[in-house]
């Protein structure tokens, strides 16, 4: 059965079911292990001189273990394919994550506040409601992309050991790819092996959401703030969702205490926004997501 036929079949399966807690809450999910792989490897080998170069044959161990494993479980059949490309992607969880912020927000800030930090890595103790939807729309856009788009397309392009490679890489990259005096040796290899995988997927999200979500001259907008994002791929979905959504993203944050004054993407764009406007980028998430089905069914009927 050829790859996008599956891809059709796994992205229907977590759309339906997401990631059941009572499965997960059992047994360890796949990314938790690919977690587990990694920080072995940080704790084990992150010392000593030349940790660029340890650094990055331990990502190249790991992505080809990654694609072993995923290339060995894909010859047991389709059904364990398609399961197996089910259970990496995120579209279902992503929205259950996104749409848990816009709910708690409508009761109260401080239940908002709550709800986004399992989803972000900044400060929310001084958020406004502005401020953690602002939040939840960058979280939405971004995870849209390396949770669904790229595992998607590396799928399409490389069966189930393609998306496992991409998966362990993405993994790596959240975990060791900091500029940080501990990992930016030995990460820095994930880092920009990362930014490689992530490159066509990104900018396929911005065309997406801005297909599904036109504004005229949006597309414009895109191109001009998409480079004011510290990240060389992320700040496409997101300006995309901000152009679409019509609001302002990213701008000043905290980190650890530390305040970053970051830009703000679509700075002509509504800044006043409230969980209304995350349930619209909920919204916008499906719509991709019906989009890239659809796109991916007409390259199973044409192939």
């Amino acid at each position: 059965m050829s790859y996008s036929v599956v891809l059709v079949i796994a992205l229907l399966i977590d759309a339906a079911l997401g990631e059941p807690e009572e499965v997960w809450s059992r047994v360890p999910h796949p990314a938790v292990l690919m977690g587990r792989a990694v920080g072995w490897c940080d704790a084990k080998l992150n010392h000593g001189k030349g940790r660029v170069v340890t650094g990055a044959v331990t990502i190249a161990a790991l992505a080809a273990l990654a694609g072993t494993v995923g290339w060995a479980l894909a010859q047991i059949g389709w059904i364990v394919e398609a399961l197996a490309a089910a259970i990496l992607l995120a579209q279902r969880s992503l929205v259950e994550h996104v749409e848990a912020v816009a709910e708690k927000l409508s009761v109260s800030l401080e239940d908002g506040r709550a709800a986004v930090a399992r989803i972000v890595g900044r400060d929310t103790e001084q958020m406004d409601d502005a401020d953690v939807a602002r939040a939840a729309i960058e979280s939405a856009a971004e995870n849209l992309s390396d949770g669904v788009v790229a595992p998607a397309f590396w799928f399409l392009l490389g069966g189930l050991p393609g998306l496992m490679i991409y998966k362990m890489v993405n993994t790596a990259d959240s975990m060791i790819g900091y500029r940080t005096p501990k990992h930016e040796a030995f990460g820095k290899a994930a880092a920009k092996l990362d930014d490689v995988l992530n490159w066509i997927p990104a900018r396929l999200s911005a065309v997406l959401i801005f297909v599904v979500h036109h504004r005229p001259g949006g597309w414009a907008a895109i191109r001009r703030d998409a480079p004011l994002h510290r990240s060389p791929n992320a700040g496409w979905p997101e300006a995309a969702m901000a152009v679409s959504l019509d609001v302002a993203l990213s701008g000043p944050r905290a980190y650890h205490g530390a305040r970053r004054d970051y830009p703000f993407v679509n700075a002509e764009g509504e800044r006043d926004i409230d969980a209304d406007d995350v349930e619209r980028a909920v919204s916008v998430l499906w719509r991709v997501w019906m989009a890239l089905v659809a796109i991916v069914f007409i390259i199973a009927v044409v192939w």
